[in-house]
């Protein structure tokens, strides 16, 4: 497992580096305007020692060193429009644990509602709950999902009687965006969760036990859950991602102060050097998320060895 480890590890800093490499090159060869105001009227001489100062009239791989030299030495830079000069850690201190209670809350209701949903489907085949299940994932997937996050606020504001704006304070105006965030990973761990268990209701040891006499119920939790959940599991940390996306559009509609809204505020403003590094973030959070879901398999099956899935692989 460390062999594998390591080398998982070595292959997310690899794809981490090309990523941020490619950020950092398309960022630079945006227009210089983000990093001024008011550029227009400002003499060319000023912009130009602006530029020397910022060492943007550097080359490229000049530029590109620094930066990761910085990077290792802690230094995420500073704030180039969205809060001028201050360091970027310390604005993202600030939003990122908004977003992380958000997401966990999302998440843990995505499991409390899409895993029952996944076991009733494939429990009643071709029935209600299964009919049911297969409609909502298919409004999920196939409905844009700005569509459903507009209309969720502005009918479950009404309904609720609280503003359409988030309000840290107010654990009412939290429903809403909670939910709404958590609606593409009910759907993912439902459509998993019954696919898997129907696979695993076809097989010879659910039809031997049948044949015994054995409780339909007692087979499906004991034996079909447990062995449809294990590759079930390595999704789970892959669903981060189902969760940042959604976060991106749902914090800035409900004007919630995270990282989400942070990032479409920083585009929005041109703030190249913090757009860099939020992307750089939720690439990590991806990369790290897929390392985990490998890992958590094994953990929760021993008879999975990272070792053969590797050689699989190959």
């Amino acid at each position: 497992m460390a062999k594998y480890l390591l080398k998982r590890i070595g292959q997310s800093l690899l794809t981490l580096f090309i990523i941020i490499t490619v950020v950092f090159i398309m960022v630079r060869q945006m227009p210089v305007d983000g990093y001024f105001d008011n550029i227009d009227k400002l003499d060319p001489s000023v912009i130009n020692a602006t530029l020397d100062k910022l060492g943007l009239n550097d080359p490229i791989w000049v530029q590109l060193k620094d930066f990761f030299v910085k990077l290792f030495q802690g230094d995420l830079g500073v704030s180039a429009r969205y809060s001028r000069d201050t360091p970027i850690a310390q604005i993202i201190a600030q939003k990122a644990p908004v977003s992380l209670v958000l997401g966990l809350i999302s998440m843990a209701l995505a499991m409390v509602l899409g895993i029952p949903l996944g076991a009733a489907m494939a429990r009643s085949k071709n029935k209600f709950w299964d009919k049911f299940g297969t409609v909502f994932i298919v409004l999920v997937n196939a409905v844009p999902a700005a569509v459903y996050y507009i209309y969720i606020q502005s009918y479950g504001s009404t309904a609720l009687g609280v503003s359409m704006l988030f309000d840290r304070n107010n654990w009412v105006t939290w429903i809403l965006p909670v939910f709404s965030m958590s609606l593409g990973n009910i759907a993912y761990y439902a459509m998993w969760l019954r696919r898997y268990m129907v696979d695993e209701l076809n097989k010879d040891y659910v039809r031997l036990a049948r044949a015994k006499g054995v409780n339909s119920k007692s087979i499906t939790m004991k034996h079909v859950f447990r062995n449809a959940f294990v590759p079930m599991i390595q999704y789970i940390p892959t669903s981060l991602l189902y969760t940042v996306g959604g976060s991106i559009y749902i914090e800035s509609l409900y004007s919630i102060p995270g990282m989400g809204g942070l990032l479409v505020d920083v585009i929005k403003r041109q703030d190249n050097p913090m757009v860099q590094v939020i992307v750089m973030i939720y690439s990590c959070i991806g990369i790290i998320g897929m390392i985990l879901g490998d890992l958590l398999m094994a953990l929760i099956d021993p008879r999975i060895s990272l070792a053969r899935k590797e050689s699989a692989r190959g």
